[in-house]
């Protein structure tokens, strides 16, 4: 539970200081703009492989077993430190339905994957920034994902 505690105070601490990068032209610090677009990296923890993936802000994107939404993407101005931030929604695909004998070590709890946040097979909803990869990311036994930049032009 301490560690949970901790954990929930480092993310309100983190987006304190993100909301900061969100600053105004008038103000002090970095100031990011909107993106029409986001690159993501996707590594494949069991073949050991990455793929870049790129997407418009609104799309949805399947990778392997994951359908990535990007909801916002922001990056640094280029006279700031480089910097981008992506919003993003990351679900679960079920594998198709295979007919199988019952096992009861199979069936248990130990073997059941990823778990779910919300409905639909929501396991990551927030903010990942592409200067802090471990600071808010995707748990995953099989995947990693994390944000390299956003593209005023949107990708094809």
């Amino acid at each position: 539970m301490k560690l949970f505690a901790g954990l929930l105070i480092a993310g309100a601490a983190a987006m304190a200081l993100g909301a900061g990068a969100f600053a105004q032209d008038g103000e002090a610090g970095n100031r990011l703009q909107p993106a029409g677009g986001v690159k993501l990296r996707a590594l494949d923890k069991i073949t050991g492989n990455s793929t870049d993936i790129s997407a418009r802000v609104g799309q949805s994107i399947d990778h392997g077993r994951l359908k990535v939404t990007v909801r916002a993407c922001y990056q640094s101005s280029p006279q700031d430190a480089p910097e981008a931030a992506a919003f993003l929604e990351i679900y679960s695909t079920a594998p198709p339905k295979v007919q199988k004998t019952p096992n009861p070590i199979a069936d248990s709890n130990m073997n059941r994957g990823p778990q779910p946040i919300g409905e639909n097979g929501l396991l990551f909803s927030g903010w990942m920034y592409a200067s802090s990869p471990g600071l808010s990311a995707l748990e995953h036994p099989t995947y990693d994902v994390w944000v390299i930049s956003c593209s005023t032009s949107a990708p094809q």
